[in-house]
């Protein structure tokens, strides 16, 4: 394939802080790669300085022709400018199903759909998406994943989906250490090829540590017989210089052997293996059990003379766990709004007066970004304050982060931030709107695990099948102008065919996380690997 451009020793500077350096990498014409990395590590800036609106503070960014146009897809903007559709991009939104409405009055998924189809109506060789599966329903992400396949233009795509990442890459650029790390193959081949890598360097590391300490060993026993010749040589008459001979020729091994092995190190020295970036944080909650915590009676909800809701009936109880799922544009943002008193409707919203509530917002520009961490959640003891930045390390931010404004943050590390408010306070419920939005890979799976042990009342929006179905137990469906109850025991053919297909990617994820830390030689090795094998047959036969 042709090469279109090439990275070259690019090192990224922003506050004094170096964000990643002397990275290197290239892009072949057709290639779709999947960029990848914690949030905060630089993945939109690199889409930047490939775009050309920012500026590597050392290296260079190599173009192979004069004539490359970029077209950029932006992961969330606060104002966005409509301008009126070409015919191709008229025929994308009709493919996925856009309304003819203001942009303002678009769901997010729907916001995000216009800006695809603004996106790929370019004429452009190279295309940049940022994070482009956020707040996508099913059958939109499979349009989008379709029409990426389709696709003659080559792409770079953020993204912390495992499932996209594993349908459209071909590449992998991975950003660990503030180093660019390549691999070619998608998101499971990737992971699977770096614990190897992983195993591999910590038996390599283990290996040259017992070298280093049998050279050192041999070095102490030389130094040790060295020093009783030097002592012999001042004692005994007649044989001081048998003694001295014996003393320098030690004192020569012992240099000799220093020098080879600091020249071993020099050439090769193997570094131990760094853990993997975790994230880890827990929700409180008092815990209430057999009331209704919400209660909903003939609720009536139009826009623009468009209903959404008609005569919609049902009940949430304390403790209940329960997805809100429908299409882009039914209007589940709407009902969460509805039932917080943000928006108003016909008909009655009941809510648990004793109910201490959490409410994240799909939101990432509505915190004051000119105020840090530390003036955000301002606490008067040490101890309080101490608590604060010990949790925004386990969230993953770096102590500097602290004293720095929040728009310098990533969209996601803005969504960790508004989500310490509800870890620091103890709430009866939280209310969720798509909150794995933006999210690196360990935060999402952190999430899962603390929702999944939460004792409160759980409501959440979220398109992500893994994370629903760690975290929830029933679902309100929102279709064709209504609401409806459903247990997951409920569910359509359909449903029940993506629930089947999602299951066999956990099990998969989980089968593959074991296999990572055995070797070839372990007896359950063999097994896992063909339970591995056989999950990935019968996904491709759903699929």
């Amino acid at each position: 394939m042709k090469e279109l451009l090439k990275l070259q020793s690019i090192t990224y500077e922003i506050m004094n802080a170096i964000l990643f350096e002397k990275i290197n990498a290239t892009v072949k014409q057709g290639e779709i790669i999947g960029l990848i990395g914690k949030n905060g590590s630089g993945k939109s800036t690199l889409l930047q300085l490939i775009r050309g609106n920012a500026h590597p503070t050392e290296g260079e960014i190599q173009w192979h022709g004069t004539n490359m146009a970029v077209a950029y897809v932006e992961q969330e903007q606060e104002h966005y400018e409509v301008k009126e559709a070409t015919a191709k991009e008229a025929e994308l939104m009709a493919k996925w199903n856009l309304p003819m409405t203001d942009y303002q009055y678009m769901s997010g998924g729907e916001k995000l759909k216009l800006r695809l189809a603004h996106g790929f109506a370019q004429d452009a060789g190279l295309l940049l998406l940022d994070e482009p599966t956020n707040h996508l329903d099913e059958r939109s992400m499979e349009v989008l994943i379709n029409h990426i396949k389709r696709s003659k233009k080559t792409i770079i795509l953020v993204s912390h989906d495992r499932y996209f990442l594993d349908k459209v890459a071909t590449k992998i650029w991975s950003i660990e250490e503030k180093k660019l790390v390549e691999h070619k193959g998608n998101y499971t081949g990737y992971q699977k090829w770096r614990e190897q890598k992983r195993i591999t360097q910590q038996r390599e590391y283990e290996k040259q540590q017992k070298q280093i300490e049998r050279i050192e060993t041999q070095m102490k026993e030389l130094t040790s017989w060295s020093q009783k010749a030097h002592a012999q040589s001042t004692k005994q008459e007649g044989t001081k210089e048998y003694y001295r001979m014996k003393a320098k020729r030690m004192d020569a091994q012992v240099k000799s052997k220093q020098k080879r092995l600091e020249k071993e190190l020099q050439e090769k020295k193997v570094e131990q293996v760094k853990p993997n970036h975790e994230v880890q944080f827990s929700i409180q909650s008092n815990h209430k059990k057999g009331k209704r915590f919400l209660e909903v009676k003939h609720l009536n909800k139009s826009f623009n003379r468009t209903s959404l809701f008609k005569n919609v009936h049902f009940t949430i109880q304390h403790g209940e766990k329960m997805a809100l799922v429908g299409p882009n544009g039914s209007g589940k943002t709407t009902l969460l709004k509805i039932i917080m008193g943000q928006e108003t409707a016909e008909g009655e919203v009941w809510l648990s007066p004793s109910a201490n509530i959490g409410y994240l917002t799909q939101e990432v520009f509505d915190l004051p970004t000119e105020k840090t961490p530390e003036q955000l959640f301002y606490k008067e003891t040490f101890e309080e304050r101490g608590k604060v930045q010990n949790l925004m390390k386990h969230l993953g931010f770096s102590a500097s982060q602290w004293t720095e404004p929040i728009k310098n943050m990533s969209m996601g590390e803005r969504v960790k931030c508004k989500l310490m408010k509800y870890i620091l306070e103890e709430k009866d419920v939280l209310i969720l709107d798509e909150p794995t939005n933006h999210l690196d890979l360990p935060s999402r799976e952190q999430l899962e695990q603390t929702l999944a042990q939460y004792t409160g009342t759980l409501l959440v929006v979220s398109h992500d099948q893994y994370f629903l179905e760690k975290t929830t137990t029933n679902q309100l469906v929102v279709a064709n102008n209504g609401v409806a109850k459903q247990s997951k025991n409920m569910l359509s053919i359909e449903d029940d065919f993506l629930e089947q297909r999602m299951r066999l990617e956990t099990e998969r994820q989980e089968v593959l996380g074991k296999l990572s830390f055995l070797q070839q030689k372990d007896e359950v090795y063999v097994e896992l690997d063909k339970r591995f094998q056989e999950l990935t047959k019968q996904i491709k036969e759903l699929s």
